[in-house]
């Protein structure tokens, strides 16, 4: 998580942790996390615009004071949103994926189980949308070389030579990104239910077919 910082001339009255909400009587005690994932939920709703500190605060029932608190600023609160999305939307899938002993089971329960997150969570392509923005493109390049590298290491652990597991990683991320795409643009084109599954089996099937 990217370090956040209390802005300096931020107003103090009394106690110097007066503007904590720890010390304001607020419902909660929030954390620079809450603030990440308050942006997060913001940016899949609206894009990187729909993060503000004002509508944040009312979205966490408190007041700008609690933002300053643990944020230089917007961009602090962004670079840590960023942060936030690559260790829950990535390394703690990947954290979870390695409880599986078996390699192939391992690819097949994450290539099922990410395709149905990224069709139910806009954030994802939200975040693709806003590519054009440097700070998110640094965290995209970041994210998909980390997806794609884990994705080619477990095609490496099947026995496929280092080439073939790199390519073979890199077509399985680009059609789950297809799927995703057209899950939220067109979802009427793609089968549902348990024709859905099996569809995704196939693909998997393919992607580990030797011939």
């Amino acid at each position: 998580m990217v370090m956040a910082q209390r802005r300096a001339g931020h107003p103090k009255t009394g106690d110097p942790k007066a503007g904590h909400p720890k010390n304001a009587g607020t419902r909660q005690r929030l954390t620079a996390q809450d603030w990440a994932d308050a942006a997060l939920a913001a940016i899949g709703e609206g894009g990187l615009a729909a993060v503000a500190v004002e509508p944040l605060a009312a979205r966490l029932g408190t007041t700008k004071g609690s933002f300053y608190w643990h944020f230089a600023g917007r961009d602090a609160l962004i670079e840590a949103a960023l942060e936030r999305w690559a260790e829950v939307a990535t390394e703690a899938v990947i954290a979870e994926t390695e409880a599986e002993p078996d390699p192939e089971r391992r690819l097949r329960a994450l290539l099922l189980r990410t395709t149905d997150a990224v069709i139910a969570d806009p954030l994802g392509m939200s975040l693709l949308a806003t590519a054009a923005d440097p700070r998110v493109a640094a965290a995209l390049a970041r994210v998909t070389e980390r997806r794609i590298g884990y994705v080619a290491a477990l095609f490496a652990e099947l026995g496929f030579p280092q080439a073939e597991a790199r390519r073979r990683g890199l077509l399985a991320y680009t059609a789950h990104l297809g799927h995703a795409q057209l899950g939220h643009a067109v979802p009427q084109a793609l089968p549902t239910g348990a024709d859905r599954t099996r569809y995704l089996e196939s693909v998997i099937d393919t992607l580990l077919h030797r011939g």
